[in-house]
């Protein structure tokens, strides 16, 4: 059952970091971190969560929730602002200098 979890996290990982390079290209870093970064997060997740529910629970879908959840928050952890135009802090005060 341990290997089904780790399979279908790693594959889970690799589908939405594949479709976070696909659509948010232009803000990430180059694909192959994205890609690393979106498996490792997705088995952090599916062990943190197996490992959260305890040695008798076998609830599969839960624990692909866990690692599907863990790795978009790494993958959002590697967005870069976007290019837009320059944008004032708010609350900022004009500076005397």
């Amino acid at each position: 059952m341990l290997l089904i979890e780790a399979l279908g996290s790693a594959l889970l990982g690799l589908a939405l970091s594949g479709a976070a390079v696909r659509v948010l290209a232009k803000r990430l870093p180059s694909p192959g971190v994205v890609l690393v970064s979106g498996v490792l997060g997705a088995l952090f997740g599916a062990y943190l969560t197996h490992t959260a529910l305890g040695p008798g629970h076998n609830n599969l879908p839960a624990v692909f929730v866990g690692a599907v959840l863990v790795s978009a928050v790494v993958l959002s952890l590697l967005l870069r602002p976007s290019a837009g135009p320059a944008r004032r802090a708010p609350f900022s005060l004009p500076s005397q200098g």
